[in-house]
């Protein structure tokens, strides 16, 4: 499939319109569960605290020494992988129904690399990022300056996720997808 191909979908071809609008709404999903997860991550002892310490454990099991402090590269990693997992199964059996020609390992295992390569793409606009804009709240909205970190990390994996939809929408309808009319 060609760009000129896929320009003229989105713009001329309303099944084409209907799949990216359910695409976002997947991506709406699995930003839920990203941002959700991230945040539980990078503060797991209020929450486990609040939930009966149900995290504290498996998060030691995974290795961290420290789990009260997990960090924004950490946690937008692993929120990631959870999220992705999520989108696959909705856009698979909700988004393009009708293509499951493929069989489910293969398509799962070309959804991931095109979202693993997405995650090159996030990773470094997290880690560079979510200082600046937390220095920029800090500075703009001093009454925040408690907050700004945590909102200025959200900043950072907002910037990141809207750069990876395209990205995502794109190769997989080309590649992942490509059963499909």
């Amino acid at each position: 499939m060609s760009i000129e191909k896929l320009k003229l979908w989105t713009t001329t071809n309303q099944r084409e319109l209907v799949r990216f609008s359910k695409f976002l709404v997947v991506g709406m999903i699995g930003a839920v569960i990203d941002f959700g997860t991230y945040n539980i991550l990078l503060n797991p002892t209020n929450i486990a605290v609040d939930a009966g310490g149900f995290l504290h454990t498996p998060l030691l099991a995974l290795g961290l020494k420290d789990p009260q402090n997990l960090g924004p590269t950490f946690a937008g990693t692993l929120s990631f992988v959870i999220a992705v997992i999520s989108n696959f199964l909705w856009n698979r059996y909700w988004t393009y129904p009708d293509s499951r020609s493929k069989p489910l390992v293969r398509q799962f295992v070309q959804f991931f690399f095109v979202n693993l390569t997405g995650i090159v793409i996030r990773v470094p606009i997290l880690t560079f990022t979510h200082q600046p804009f937390s220095r920029l709240i800090q500075t703009a909205a001093p009454t925040l300056t408690s907050q700004a970190e945590r909102l200025g990390s959200n900043v950072a994996l907002a910037l990141a996720v809207g750069i990876v939809l395209f990205w995502n929408f794109f190769i997989n309808r080309v590649w992942t997808y490509n059963d499909v009319e």
